[in-house]
């Protein structure tokens, strides 16, 4: 349900963002509400392009793993007349968006990605398996002490 506020969001700011003149049509619109099993169903377009649609249902209902997972896209054009379309899915995993218009992060550097395949063909062994070592410590050196005239003990 959260998530179809944020999509709403996402599309009342779009909207906003455009310039305010004629008011813009809703082509069609479908809503098959929270049914008793907790599943829904909706779907928009505008008269300017806008398409979005979504669906939810309960996972495992009445179990210890029950979950909500909503499935859902949209799409627009950008004012620079560049088309967005992102599908995106929400569960136990979190939000999880698609789309050519994200950015995506940098490829990892060569010798990053051999430093992680070493480390992962040589994992650490188990700590019954290492060799234990012994610690021979010296005991910290106690600091200079001075008795003042007056017989307190200063450290120094």
């Amino acid at each position: 349900m959260m998530n179809t506020v944020i999509v709403l969001s996402a599309l009342a700011t779009v909207s906003l963002t455009q310039q305010q003149g004629e008011p813009i049509p809703i082509v069609r619109y479908e809503n098959e509400g929270v049914n008793a099993d907790g599943s829904y169903q909706w779907s928009l377009e505008t008269g300017n392009g806008i398409v979005a649609q979504e669906q939810g249902q309960i996972k495992n209902a009445g179990s210890e793993n029950e979950a909500a997972e909503v499935q859902g896209s949209f799409q627009y054009q950008a004012p620079d007349g560049t088309p967005i379309s992102m599908n995106y899915i929400a569960n136990e995993g979190g939000f999880q968006p698609q789309g050519e218009h994200l950015p995506t992060p940098p490829p990892i550097p060569p010798a990053i990605q051999r430093a992680l395949e070493w480390i992962a063909a040589h994992p650490e062994p188990e700590e019954a398996q290492r060799p234990q070592r012994e610690v021979h410590a010296k005991p910290l050196p106690r600091p200079f002490q001075k008795t003042n005239q007056r017989g307190f003990n200063r450290h120094f």
